[in-house]
């Protein structure tokens, strides 16, 4: 496996900043510089190093340990910041000499704001990264190596997905906070209604199609199946398909392909793979059975036509539970679809508290504590759980009754996912080639040019944005 050349990427690529515009949409609000002299980990000045070990428990004058001030970076929303925020105070109740400062906005805002304090040396000392983003800030050298740490402190056996923040080295770079894995989300009532008999763990992609083909409807009540039926006026879809994470990935994965080979440095789109899965997907768009890029132009956002009861499956990850049940759905969940061959692929977003390479010392082993609060409390995995809002990292968490219970009744799916899951080929240009990856493939979804024409454009320019970062 090709050794990437982090020093020089480092000093040549230290201050960048990146526009996430293009995929903030991708994910709910719950999918650089030089981080200066920091020592590496387990050295005596860095998280969990001897020196910073001493420095935590140093007492002053008034025989106290010396307080130490965290500055800690998180995305929130309405419905996760309470339940951070309780979380943030048990920690200082655990930890009296650590006060954390919050600095926390929005998920747009926040990633913003992050790229600029980067870039001015000033971001948090400690801050909870969308899972796509980890690489792009530890290869341009803002993060502490948690390798060591890891290896010390944390059972490796005992969480799911840390090795989704492992680089092509072996390098860790984070510690998931929760995990985002897909499946196939099903209305039940929809089913019923068609007469369709439910998904199962044995469907084939194809399974999938003619299944969408037969709970397609126009506003009529027509399905795609009658000769009566009016494409032009889709009531309900078969199948609602969004982007990466959430459409053509998965497709791409269990047909044999990708985007990116194992060194996450050169393309490997313009393959047969590719080619028979990217047919599979526009034929299914081209017949009005799946929603394509343009038919999301209509609802209020590209994920709401599951919810809304305008599509009767949707490729989901965890999160989109929420919208589920709050919607009021008869709905459950199963594995996602193998392809051809038999395999299996299960997106999977791993968003993760990574340390600052800066936060030295005291405030290095302060951050450590943290993260390892998070990852090694039962009461934080649980609590954090009982949000919905995420896969609990700790498998005794997610393998309890509390995690499993509730709707939808097949949460079992996501765990039996992590058998055949991987990342979406996340790299230090993850935006940029998604980006342009998109604007071809999606020509080809709304039948501007054929899939031949869209493998080869997107092959070249994602292979050009790879060229410009890890060349030059």
């Amino acid at each position: 496996m090709k050794r990437l050349n982090t020093k020089r990427l480092n000093g040549k690529r230290a201050g960048l900043l990146f526009t996430f515009s293009l995929l903030f949409a991708l994910f709910i609000s719950a999918c650089s510089g030089s981080g200066g002299s920091g020592a590496a980990t387990g050295n005596s000045g860095g998280p969990g190093g001897q020196a910073g070990q001493q420095n935590q428990g140093q007492k002053g004058s008034g025989g106290a340990a010396e307080t130490v001030e965290l500055r800690l970076g998180y995305y929130s929303s309405a419905q996760t910041d309470a339940k951070m925020q309780e979380l943030i105070g048990k920690f200082q109740e655990k930890h009296p000499n650590i006060k954390i400062k919050t600095e926390s906005s929005p998920y747009n805002q926040f990633f913003q704001k992050l790229d600029t304090q980067i870039a001015a040396e000033s971001a948090p000392d400690v801050w909870l990264s969308d899972g796509v983003f980890v690489p792009k800030y530890a290869e341009r050298g803002v993060l502490t190596d948690l390798t060591e740490l890891i290896d010390r402190d944390l059972g490796k056996d005992d969480y799911y997905g840390l090795d989704f923040n492992k680089d092509v080295n072996g390098k860790y770079w984070g510690v998931p906070q929760g995990i985002q894995i897909a499946v196939l989300y099903y209305n039940k009532d929809m089913f019923d209604e068609a007469g369709v008999a439910y998904p199962t763990g044995d469907w084939t992609w194809d399974d999938l199609k003619a299944a969408a083909g037969k709970l397609t409807k126009d506003s009529a009540g027509a399905y795609a199946t009658d000769a009566a039926f009016d494409k032009n006026k889709i009531s309900q879809y078969g199948l609602t398909f969004f982007s990466i994470t959430e459409g053509w990935m998965t497709v791409l994965k269990s047909y044999g392909g990708g985007v990116l080979d194992e060194t996450l440095t050169k393309s490997i789109i313009n393959t047969p793979e590719n080619k028979r899965a990217m047919e599979w997907i526009v034929d299914g768009m081209q017949r009005e059975w799946f929603t394509a890029p343009s038919d999301l132009k209509s609802f209020q956002s590209n994920m709401a036509p599951f919810p809304s009861k305008a599509a009767a499956m949707r490729i989901g990850i965890y999160a989109r539970t929420i919208d589920a049940n709050n919607a009021g759905l008869n709905y459950d969940v199963t594995l996602l679809p193998k392809g051809p061959d038999g395999k299996r692929f299960a997106p999977v977003i791993a968003n993760s508290w990574v340390i600052n390479k800066k936060a030295e010392g005291a405030k290095g082993d302060a951050a450590w504590e943290w993260v390892k609060y998070w990852a090694t409390e039962d009461e934080v995995q649980n609590e954090w759980a009982s949000l919905g809002e995420a896969v609990p990292v700790k498998k005794s968490a997610a393998n309890s009754e509390r995690f499993l219970s509730g709707k939808p009744d097949n949460k079992q799916a996501f765990l039996d996912s992590f058998e055949f899951a991987g990342t979406l080929d996340v790299n230090a240009v993850w935006s940029e080639w998604v980006g342009k990856f998109g604007d071809s493939v999606n020509r080809a979804f709304e039948g501007e040019i054929g899939v031949d024409e869209a493998l080869s454009q997107a092959d070249k320019d994602v292979q050009q944005v790879l060229d410009e970062f890890y060349k030059n």
